[in-house]
């Protein structure tokens, strides 16, 4: 296991709040993306925890993130909205969205949202669970940068392209799965290139099309494939003309492509199709179906659950290089650091 620290969730988001107000991101922005963040590194996915603070910051010095901007609702017909993030933090706009798409929902029996104008909003499952946690079935799709060749491909053409689903279940949990469509995402390959871990088989190819495990070789200009193949590569087509086009992105690869992240929300009124206890109640009975066909079944969604509530106790772990990173960046900006984290 890599080597990490321990720190508290309230101190890490403290942290992470202050670092972003230091950079002059406006305080109530700064403290949604500090949440996200954060809760991301609860849910034991640190590729799109707190280690994005540093490329957020180095994306508003280059101007690719307004820091004050504020998202709006720029159209609405029916069941379906257009949000325009107006380049602020993709966390903001996806909130808004997402609260949308509920209100859209509620109104229709479906809502579905695009979000134009959007950078980086972390980690879909966050708005996928927040929806489900309303009782709501949600799906999010959102398609990036070129990083991943297409299937029997070497040359970067699509994105990493996640999604996700949510379902409610009883007690305010969610069956809840998202992952990219790549056979790795960008930020966990980032964590093994911090480390000097290799990654596994079948994830990359080096500059020159050749398969490799060292992850430098993506950096140095090689790309990710697509996972199962075949099909994730056709998840990920899907995704960017359904994420690309309907926000007016673009496609990763076309000269149109604007750089952000086409995200589009999905919410569905159960109720509309049949009572929502009852459906809670039968989601139940299935996921204690699967659990008792094996011992080591699990329901999509509980991995997160048991690593959060474990991270609430005894503390996020953060890798050394990524806690480094972080000091230098108090250092630099004049924020305190948690001196001694928990276990760390």
């Amino acid at each position: 296991m890599n080597a990490a620290v321990r720190v508290l969730a309230a101190d890490l988001h403290v942290l992470a709040r202050d670092l972003l107000t230091a950079a002059g991101v406006p305080s109530g922005t700064a403290a949604t993306v500090a949440e996200s963040l954060v809760e991301a590194d609860l849910a034991g996915h640190g590729s799109h925890g707190v280690r994005r603070i540093k490329p957020y910051l180095d994306r508003i010095e280059a101007g690719v993130i307004v820091p004050a901007a504020r998202p709006e609702v720029v159209s609405r017909r029916g069941a379906s909205a257009v949000v325009s993030g107006r380049r602020g933090f993709g966390q903001v706009a996806a909130r808004l969205a997402t609260e949308e798409a509920a209100e859209l929902a509620a109104g229709h029996g479906v809502g579905v949202v695009a979000i134009s104008e959007c950078n980086h909003v972390g980690r879909l499952g966050e708005y996928a669970e927040k929806l489900a946690g309303r009782g709501l079935i949600a799906q999010v799709v959102g398609n990036a940068d070129p990083t991943v060749a297409p299937y029997a491909g070497h040359r970067r053409m699509l994105g990493t392209n996640p999604m996700a689903w949510a379902v409610p279940r009883a007690g305010g949990a969610a069956v809840v799965m998202d992952w990219a469509t790549a056979a790795m995402a960008e930020g966990k390959l980032g964590l093994l290139n911090a480390a000097g871990a290799p990654a596994p088989e079948g994830v990359l190819v080096d500059p020159d099309g050749r398969p490799s495990t060292d992850p430098a070789d993506f950096y140095r200009g090689g790309a990710l494939l697509p996972f199962g193949g075949h099909k994730g590569y056709g998840l990920s087509v899907l995704i960017e003309l359904v994420g690309g086009l309907l926000t007016g992105t673009g496609t990763a690869c076309s000269p149109e492509y604007d750089g952000t992240f086409g995200t589009v929300i999905t919410a569905i009124d159960i109720s509309a199709f049949v009572p929502l206890e009852t459906y809670v109640a039968q989601v139940e009975s299935f996921c204690e179906a699967l659990r008792a066909s094996g011992p080591g079944v699990v329901v999509p969604g509980e991995p997160e659950a048991g690593t959060r509530a474990e991270h609430l106790r005894e503390g996020v772990p953060v890798s050394v290089p990524v806690w480094e990173e972080l000091g230098g960046l108090a250092a630099r900006l004049g924020v305190p650091r948690p001196h001694t984290p928990p276990g760390g």
